[in-house]
């Protein structure tokens, strides 16, 4: 039977609030270079300072934002020359990772953040027609996040009075009082690494995710994988369609994209052919976002010395051979030391002979190493090491081999004798008497 416990038990600890704050991230504009607004400015970089507010975020309340306060546009008469700052609504789509752009600072990241009009063949229907606008944030822990903004545009001052707005002068969309640009977050997508490191045989998983505004609503979903300049669709699922065919290493959760936007990726039994750069296409009947992941494969050597003990013989010439195998990628380092009972420092040698790269078929290498023993210039007793270092290994690999001196040789060549002879004079009495 199990025991009662002896006291109440305790609740778990609350989950921490949410509270709503004002993210400010420097960005760059990019526009349309010398074709567009920019050239007006007299700048040959079709790059603009711009500064992207994230408003109305939803971060978890740990007890240290009392600091954080609404963000205050500055104060100043904005022209055609000072920075752009697009103050986008996120009330209705969450913004992914929101904490690791809060606290980028404080965590010693960087966030790069790169705005762009975005153009759609149908962005510009209806009777004020939007302007779209990609931002792209990347965090230096390798976090990316996309975010489709919408602006609204009208052309004209009755619509201009309608909306009870001022237009920019450039990009003709309405502004605030304090002359930033009015947007809207209408889709985000984002995945929690731009780069991945798994081992041959592994199972790995791809993160991409999204969230769309209600007025959106998704299309279709694509991975790709591109290496070696040549590149295949992966997985595709068309929403309204049967499904996706069942594939035996490829699985992305259809149940589960649909029901709360998570489109990532999970391969399994990882080869060395998986090795690539994957792209996640998120598409809306507007818009279509991506990331791009690179997968690196890695295995780590198979290490043996033969052989493992060399007795030293006169006028002889004794031969280590160091087998490292099943490793990938190709760059290894091979190196040998000897160390002797006088000298307890490990002395590196550059004697060694080296065969070819051997690849595989599982796409690993292999590689192997001699070094030539001379009674002329040898010590024994001595220990040789083969130190292997590789990308997939935490520390080298470090096998060796043990030279014994002539007189440890001899006398343990004279025991063996002895006690093989000792054997055989008990057997024969055995025999003997026996008869």
């Amino acid at each position: 039977f199990s025991s009662l416990p002896k006291g109440p038990a305790k609740a778990p600890a609350p989950a921490p609030p949410f509270r709503r704050v004002d993210l400010a991230l420097g960005c760059s504009y990019v526009g349309a270079g010398d074709r567009g607004w920019l050239h007006d400015f007299g700048v040959s970089s079709s790059q603009h300072p711009a500064t992207l507010v994230l408003r109305g975020v939803s971060v978890r309340d740990d007890g240290n934002l009392d600091d954080v306060t609404e963000y205050k546009v500055p104060q100043e008469n904005p022209d055609d020359s000072s920075p752009l700052v697009f103050e986008a609504a996120a009330q209705l789509v969450s913004i992914p990772h929101a904490e690791s752009l809060l606290h980028a600072d404080c965590d010693g990241e960087e966030v790069n953040c790169r705005i762009s009009p975005y153009g759609s063949p149908r962005a510009g229907e209806g009777r004020c027609p939007a302007s779209w606008f990609m931002a792209n944030l990347k965090i230096s822990s390798g976090i990316s996040i996309a975010l489709v903004l919408r602006g609204s545009h009208c052309g004209s001052w009755e619509e201009e009075k309608q909306h009870d707005a001022t237009l920019h002068p450039k990009l003709r969309i309405p502004m605030s009082k304090e002359g930033t640009l009015l947007t809207t977050v209408e889709l985000q997508s984002s995945s929690r690494n731009t780069s991945l490191r798994t081992h041959l045989g592994s199972s790995v998983t791809l993160d991409c995710r999204f969230a769309l505004a209600p007025s959106s609503s998704l299309s279709s979903l694509e991975w790709r994988r591109q290496h070696k300049g040549s590149g295949h669709r992966l997985f595709q699922y068309q929403v309204g369609s049967t499904g996706p065919a069942v594939q035996p290493k490829v699985h992305v959760d259809v149940a589960e994209l649909l029901r709360s936007g998570d489109a990532s990726l999970s391969l399994q039994g990882v080869s060395v052919g998986d090795e690539g750069t994957y792209i996640c296409l998120v598409s809306t009947p507007l818009h279509q976002t991506q990331h791009i992941i690179h997968l690196h494969v890695a295995a780590p050597p198979r290490v043996h010395v033969i052989p493992a003990v060399v007795s030293l013989e006169r006028d002889v010439t004794t031969t280590l051979t160091c087998k490292i195998a099943g490793y990938y990628p190709l760059d290894v380092s091979v190196s040998w030391t000897q160390k002797t009972p006088e000298n307890d420092t490990e002395i590196p040698l550059s004697n060694a002979r080296f065969s070819s790269h051997r690849q595989s078929q599982d796409g690993t290498y292999s590689i192997t190493s001699y070094l030539s023993i001379s009674s002329a210039t040898a010590q024994a007793p001595a220990t040789y090491s083969c130190h292997v270092s590789h990308m997939a290994l935490a520390q080298p690999i470090s096998v060796s081999a043990h030279l014994k001196a002539p007189e440890q040789t001899r006398s343990e060549g004279l025991v063996g004798g002895f006690i093989a002879t000792v054997i055989f004079i008990v057997v024969l009495f055995i025999v003997l008497r026996r008869r």
